[in-house]
C-alpha cells in the first residue's frame, strides 16, 4: 500500500511539472510588443518611413517631434499640404518599409505570426482631420507581402486616442510593409496636420 501511495504521488508530481513546463513554453512564445515607432532613433524601431506616396512633394513628416507626445521624448508629426496637393495628385500617405524604400523589389520584412493586432496613437492638430486608411501589408512586387488589414476612414480628434488594426487570422509570415496611412483633400479641403506615437505590433 505504502508503495502504491508513493506511486501516486510520483505520478501526480510529474504531472504538475509538466503543467507548470507547459504554461511557461506558453508564456515564453507568446508574442512580444514589436515596434514600428517609439521614439527617433529608438533601437526598437524596425521600420522606416521612407514610402512616400505618391511622390513626396506634398508631405512633410518629423518623427523627432518633441510637443505634447503620448509616451516618451518624441512623436510624429504628418502635415499634409493640400493646396500643394491641390496642383499634384490631391492625396499622399507613407509606408513604414523595411528596408528603406523597399516596394517588393528587394527581400526584407519580418515575421510577425503571432501578432494580434497593431495598435498606434494619433490625434489631430485642430480635430476633424480625415485619414482614409491605416494599413499593415500590402506591398506588391517580387517579394509580396503575405497580407494586409485596413482601418478607415478614421476622423482624428485633437486629443490622443489608441487605435487598433485587428490582426487576427492573417498571414504575416512576411511583412515589409509595417505601417502607412494615406489621406487626399477631397476629405481634407483646408489643412490636414496630425501626430503618431507608440506604433506596435503586439
Amino acid at each position: 500500500m505504502k508503495r502504491w501511495n508513493s506511486l501516486v504521488v510520483l505520478l501526480i508530481m510529474i504531472a504538475m511539472g509538466c503543467a507548470v513546463a507547459r504554461a511557461a513554453d506558453q508564456e515564453s512564445s507568446e508574442f512580444k510588443a514589436f515596434f514600428i515607432y517609439k521614439d527617433r532613433g529608438a533601437s526598437v524601431n524596425h521600420y522606416i518611413p521612407s514610402g512616400f506616396m505618391p511622390n513626396g512633394k506634398c508631405l512633410k513628416l518629423d518623427d523627432g517631434w518633441k510637443e505634447e507626445c503620448q509616451e516618451g521624448a518624441t512623436c510624429v508629426k504628418a502635415v499634409f499640404d493640400v493646396a500643394c496637393s491641390n496642383n499634384d495628385q490631391k492625396w499622399s500617405g507613407i509606408y513604414w518599409l523595411n528596408p528603406a524604400n523597399n516596394w517588393g523589389k528587394q527581400k526584407g520584412g519580418f515575421n510577425l505570426e503571432g501578432a494580434q493586432k497593431l495598435t498606434f496613437w494619433a490625434k489631430g492638430e485642430k480635430g476633424g482631420e480625415r485619414i482614409e486608411e491605416f494599413k499593415i501589408g500590402g506591398i506588391t512586387g517580387d517579394f509580396p507581402d503575405s497580407d494586409s488589414a485596413i482601418i478607415g476612414p478614421v476622423i482624428l480628434t485633437n486629443e490622443w486616442r489608441e487605435y487598433t488594426i485587428d490582426l487576427r487570422g492573417k498571414d504575416l509570415s512576411y511583412i515589409s510593409g509595417g505601417f502607412s496611412w494615406s489621406t487626399s483633400v477631397d476629405v481634407n479641403p483646408e489643412s490636414c496636420t496630425f501626430y503618431l506615437d507608440n506604433i506596435q505590433y503586439q
